[in-house]
């Protein structure tokens, strides 16, 4: 059977000697989670066969089990050669929902907490040449209020703007065959003034570390430095291409250790910024985005091919889009690498609803996951800024904390100066770059009078609607991000069977002139960085996408594409 997904999972982190590990592998539920009582990691029967790296609610799984899972169990058979287990082996997970253990030929290799973060396992003590049973045990309770789990419903059925869960793996499986002594990671600044790169790395012993980049073949510069564990190079770059939108202009950049190999990329530029402004390479640029939940019909969190996460850039700006809101969950790095790619600008954003932000330990639960975000996406030019929460509604009538939202954005901060962090979109603002709001008033009028008074420092939105505004959040003159929009219905379907905001229009006509009119507030306001519309797809039963969930377009995209790119008046 043909590997599904079986490109590399992460192009910016590249090795030869890889071996991905998808397709068909023994499953179970665990609905009593005894699995690891029973020790069924030394050996038992499991009677199902799952395709990875599709969960088992998903159609592609070949599974398609809807209700609430507990828990579930994996086990994979794998060959290696002599070669391959006479260095260091390494496994990896792309992603699995929720808390992680796993174990190999009946030995403990590692153990995760987390639904969105990579994680990985050096697995060369237990291993040999020849077969080798990987074994994996996941449990998931979306419904406790200790994960986040972004848009996965808590009840049994799909509702308003809450889909179909997710439970286990749901992102690429693989092994890395390295040497003794290698590469373990790099982070990467760019300085466009200089047209230099900074590279700070680690390594796993000791040895010369030398970098090459390169730009459509041509060499731009090199440098080689010798670590004991850390290493830091600057490399003057003989040509300046930067990263701009709709054209990414990556360089190549190739690290290398002694025999081992990494082939990476990065894009030259620069984001901040300056009054109420956003800047990319000191240019004032409108924020012309779109909301993206990443979800797919046959998948629900993971595409069923690359060229799916390909359509989902190109269709958006077909419509004149300049970038995206990752909403309520960490898409993949390939995604990402495509977004470097086609010059495609988006925020990255934790999957952090249904998640008790007022539990004792939800810092504890919260930060660790929060910084393998911040670990596995900084490399990326796409991503020009963090927003680790969305609209922090309080959770069983217990009040969010402002000191977690200002504690998380105060260590992004210190992780990341570079990029700009909204700390929680929407509501409620502790500490924040930007002020963003979500608003889906429909007449243009009433819009507009919510950010009549941004000079004077009064923002409206929300104030006479949402009784909590004044008392939980104030604004201070930040610039302004209207990051939900829209949501305007629009469906084939009988009133009762789709979900969107407000009240549908009638014909076509009232759809495009709704449109336009409050899509024309922001462009035309002058202290506005921006906005992103809800949403480029429908999403199930929310059918308010400028797209079908299947991505079919439900007007002329060129409509949407003209007043969108109709100039701004904050850039001019």
């Amino acid at each position: 059977m043909k590997c599904p997904r079986a490109e590399h999972p992460n192009p910016q982190w590249e090795r030869e000697n890889w071996l991905c590990l998808n397709g068909q592998w023994e499953f179970d539920f665990d609905f009593g989670k005894s699995a690891l009582d029973r020790k069924l990691y030394e050996g038992g029967p499991l009677s199902k066969t799952i395709t990875v790296p599709f969960c088992p609610e998903s159609k592609l799984s070949g599974i398609g089990y809807t209700d609430f899972i507990p828990a579930v169990v994996y086990r994979k058979t794998v060959t290696l050669t002599e070669e391959q287990a006479s260095g260091r082996v390494l496994l990896h997970f792309g992603a699995v929902d929720y808390e992680t253990w796993v174990y190999v030929n009946g030995k403990s290799v590692c153990r995760h907490r987390g639904g969105y973060t990579p994680f990985e396992a050096d697995i060369t003590e237990v291993v040999k040449a020849g077969e080798n049973t990987i074994f994996v045990y996941a449990e998931d309770d979306i419904r406790s209020g200790k994960q986040c789990g972004g848009k996965q419903s808590h009840k049994f059925q799909s509702h308003g703007c809450f889909y179909t869960r997710v439970t286990g793996i749901w992102q690429t499986v693989w092994l890395e065959f390295v040497p003794k002594a290698y590469i373990l990671s790099a982070k990467y600044e760019t300085h466009p003034d200089s047209a230099s790169i900074t590279v700070r790395g680690k390594t796993s012993g000791s040895g010369m570390v030398t970098l090459k980049t390169s730009f459509e073949g041509e060499e731009t510069g090199s440098a080689e430095v010798y670590s004991t564990g850390d290493f830091s190079a600057v490399i003057p770059l003989s040509r300046t291409e930067l990263w701009e939108l709709g054209n990414g202009r990556l360089y190549d950049l190739t690290l290398s250790m002694g025999d081992d190999t990494v082939h990476s990329y990065f894009g030259l530029r620069s984001v901040g910024l300056e009054g109420m402004k956003f800047v990319l390479n000191k240019k004032t640029v409108f924020q012309r985005l779109v909301l993206d939940q990443g979800y797919y019909p046959d998948g629900i969190y993971t595409a069923p091919d690359e060229a799916a996460l390909v359509k989902d850039i190109a269709i958006s700006m077909e419509l004149g889009f300049n970038g995206a809101r990752l909403h309520q969950k960490l898409f993949e790095p390939r995604f990402l690498y495509h977004c470097d790619k086609m010059g495609y600008m988006v925020w990255d954003e934790y999957g952090n609803w249904n998640f008790d932000c007022a539990a004792p330990d939800a810092l504890n639960r919260f930060l660790k996951a929060w910084l393998e975000v911040l670990d596995r996406d900084g490399n990326h030019p796409s991503v020009i800024g963090w927003c680790p929460f969305n609209e922090t509604w309080d959770y069983a009538e217990n009040e969010h904390k402002n000191e977690l939202l200002s504690s998380i954005y105060e260590v992004t901060k210190a992780v990341d100066p570079t990029r700009p962090c909204i700390d929680a979109s929407g509501l409620y603002h502790a500490k924040t770059d930007i002020f963003d709001v979500h608003d889906y008033t429909g007449d243009p009028e009433t819009f507009a009078g919510y950010f009549a008074g941004i000079a004077d420092g009064v923002l409206l939105d929300q104030i006479e609607r949402n009784p909590n505004w004044k008392s939980r959040q104030h604004y201070n003159g930040e610039p302004v991000f209207v990051s939900e929009y829209g949501g305007i219905q629009w469906s084939g379907k009988q009133e009762g069977d789709a979900w969107g905001y407000g009240d549908a229009p009638k014909t076509p006509e009232e759809f495009i002139k709704r449109y336009q009119g409050v899509t024309d507030v922001l462009l035309q306001h002058p202290l506005i960085m921006g906005f992103c519309y809800t949403q480029l797809y429908d999403v199930e039963q929310e059918q308010n996408g400028l797209y079908t969930y299947e991505r079919q377009p439900k007007f002329d995209p060129e409509i949407f594409r003209k007043i969108n790119q109709q100039p701004a008046a904050i850039e001019e």
